[in-house]
């Protein structure tokens, strides 16, 4: 009888206690603790859909109708942890994220390579009254500066966040990476007191970087010396054209910045980090060792 009554109890405990048996089971957090600023909240209830299957046989799911911005934290094993920390913006044209594509498969392959991988679910559709990547913008200044102030709870190096974003994810990452001086809403409490400058970014076939028509950066991209370093991906057959990735790489290396570009011959886009017989498949090594040799990933 006395052991049923164990057995019951520590049925109750894991059910209240989520993950409490599961090994490195993510933690899900709001981005904003009320309201996100200018959120009308008026767009539908959020959903997922799963999209047909790719060439790989897999269906990618879609989140869409996004009003509540969500922090998930992916912890590496204890034994592997290298402290860095990597924000993930998955893509989907501002009006939906991929988020097994570019956004759960991420942070997997991040944590086996000893990183903290926090998917960001931040606001689409892009809403009529703003430009697509302000809504957006905010969830992620808000969010850097979240994962900052939790760097001494979560074990991670303050000094080693970076951001990974994917196509929109990669629009607003590289937006991200030069407005980390002024903050897109006005500051609400102290964790705002903390710095959204991101220390380092990983764009990978990053969306609307230049001006239509022209090989010049959108006003809302202007590099400095102070923006951080970064690391590119595209394929040159992508109909999200690589000048993105290029034109802002140039940016770069004129501002004096650390810079690394990748420019595969093919891979279309989208390709996220599902293994292809294209050479675009090897960016993850690739980003890896760019990780290493700037100390990103050894802290070093």
């Amino acid at each position: 009888m006395r052991s049923r009554i164990n057995f019951i109890g520590m049925v109750l405990i894991a059910l209240l206690t989520p993950g409490l048996f599961a090994a490195n089971a993510p933690l899900t957090l709001d981005v904003w603790p009320g309201k996100p600023p200018g959120e009308s909240g008026n767009i539908g209830a959020e959903k997922v859909e799963e999209k047909s299957p790719g060439p790989d046989g897999k269906p990618i799911h879609l989140v869409s109708n996004v009003t509540k911005p969500t922090l998930t934290v992916y912890r590496p094993p204890k034994d592997k942890d290298t402290g860095a920390a990597v924000i993930i913006c998955p893509g989907g044209a501002y009006a939906v994220l991929a988020w097994d594509l570019e956004g759960t498969e991420v942070a997997d392959w991040l944590n086996s390579i000893g990183v903290t991988g926090i998917i960001l679910k931040y606001r689409v559709p892009a809403r009529p009254d703003s430009p697509r990547y302000l809504p957006p913008l905010m969830d992620a200044q808000r969010a850097i500066s979240l994962v900052r102030s939790k760097a001494k709870e979560w074990g991670i190096d303050p000094k080693r966040i970076g951001m990974l974003g994917f196509s929109a994810g990669g629009n607003l990452t590289a937006i991200a990476s030069t407005h980390f001086d002024h903050r897109a809403y006005d500051a609400i409490d102290e964790i705002d007191n903390v710095s959204c400058r991101p220390d380092f970014s990983v764009l990978i076939y990053p969306a609307w970087l230049v001006k239509e028509g022209t090989d010049e950066l959108v006003p809302e991209v202007h590099v400095s010396k102070q923006t951080p370093p970064a690391f590119f991906a595209h394929a040159n057959d992508d109909p999200i054209k690589s000048d993105s990735s290029a034109a802002m790489y140039l940016a770069l290396k004129h501002a004096g910045v650390s810079a690394e570009l990748h420019i595969f011959a093919s891979g279309g886009h989208g390709f996220g980090l599902r293994p292809t017989t294209q050479p675009c498949s090897h960016w993850p090594q690739q980003c890896e060792q760019w990780m290493r040799t700037t100390g990103f990933l050894t802290g070093k």
